[in-house]
């Protein structure tokens, strides 16, 4: 099968178009999928780099993101069958363990994403099991499903399990042009809430505001936190920070007395401090949050199946272009998600 793998660790540079075998099913419940598009995250870029901890086998296909077409599927598969076009979960757990068996497959301790220490999906083929599949909508095209499952998941978990966002209540989104920001001002609006978005560039403020933002602020040339403050009278209800060190001191003073910070990850640093005295005296509520669970993953392909949560996708890449999309991610001009056509 054809495949855009890494073949060294560094950067978009060391990114190959190969041929490789094709994966098969080696367990009952596993299901193939040819692929007909895949999308990045900005964790593809962070794999190319070398993660923390063991590295994968190189050469590694990369991708996180994919939708496509069952191909086979083992024999105890029961909610798909071949010829089903459906949606991908990226996030694979052991399905055994104490974590798995409640339903919080994100904190399995064997927990991974696709394309990064397993194959991914920018390839003719990819196996998964059937709890990570869902079926897409008959009528979306295949470049907003191969860029719906992860951010979206991702969003929601934030927004709906862990924040617990109500009706009425005031979020602030960081950085909005990326995938999960762009979801998070869908599900926050969803939910009732009403949403403060940032951009450094006003034409993603304009696509938040058409995805229903209610104010937005350029935070290149405004006080983002005195405005928040400004706008509510005692800050956000609940702050979404994927931005990390540049953002955290912010987002910590534009937050409400009780309120929830949030975060799913670190594009400009992982390092942060924090005032320990505020933290308490304020009441903060500092939330962690990864990927989502399979119950989650149903929640959001039905909504979508009601043309709820569909991706913005900033552009598309033939395959054999396929490191242009990952340049283009580097540069952070993108507004919503890039794709890469596996199989026309």
């Amino acid at each position: 099968m054809r495949a855009l793998t890494l073949t060294a660790f560094g950067g978009p540079e060391n990114l190959q178009h190969l041929e490789l075998p094709a994966p098969t099913i080696t367990t009952p419940d596993q299901v193939r999928i040819r692929v007909m598009a895949a999308a990045i995250n900005r964790l593809d870029l962070f794999v190319l780099g070398g993660l923390p901890g063991p590295k994968p086998t190189l050469p590694l296909v990369v991708g996180s993101d994919g939708a496509g077409i069952v191909e086979s599927v083992g024999a105890a598969v029961t909610r798909v069958a071949p010829g089903d076009r459906v949606l991908i979960n990226p996030g694979i757990s052991c399905g055994r363990c104490d974590a798995c068996r409640a339903g919080e497959q994100p904190i399995c301790r064997s927990f991974h994403v696709l394309g990064e220490h397993s194959p991914g999906t920018i390839a003719e083929f990819v196996v998964v099991p059937e709890a990570n599949v869902a079926k897409a909508p008959a009528n979306m095209p295949w470049s907003q499903a191969a860029a719906f499952s992860l951010a979206t998941l991702t969003a929601w978990r934030m927004l709906a399990t862990r924040a617990r966002l109500a009706a009425g209540e005031t979020v602030l989104i960081w950085g909005v042009g990326g995938g999960v920001s762009l979801a998070a001002i869908q599900i926050a609006k969803l939910h009732g809430a009403r949403v403060i978005a940032t951009s450094s560039s006003d034409l993603k403020l304009e696509t938040a505001k058409r995805l229903g933002a209610d104010v937005t602020l350029n935070h290149g040339s405004v006080d983002v936190a005195k405005e928040v403050r400004s706008l509510t009278g005692i800050g956000a209800d609940v702050v979404v920070d994927s931005v990390g060190e540049k953002t955290w001191a912010n987002s910590l003073k534009a937050l409400r007395p009780m309120g929830r910070l949030v975060t799913c990850g670190a594009t400009t640093g992982p390092h942060v401090s924090i005032d320990i005295r505020k933290l308490f005296w304020f009441q903060w509520n500092i939330l962690g949050s990864t990927m989502g669970n399979h119950k989650e993953f149903q929640t959001i392909a039905t909504l979508a199946a009601r043309g709820l949560l569909w991706p913005i996708v900033d552009s598309v890449f033939p395959l054999d272009q396929g490191r242009g999309a990952f340049d283009r991610l580097a540069q952070g001009n993108q507004l919503g998600k890039l794709v890469i056509e596996v199989s026309s």
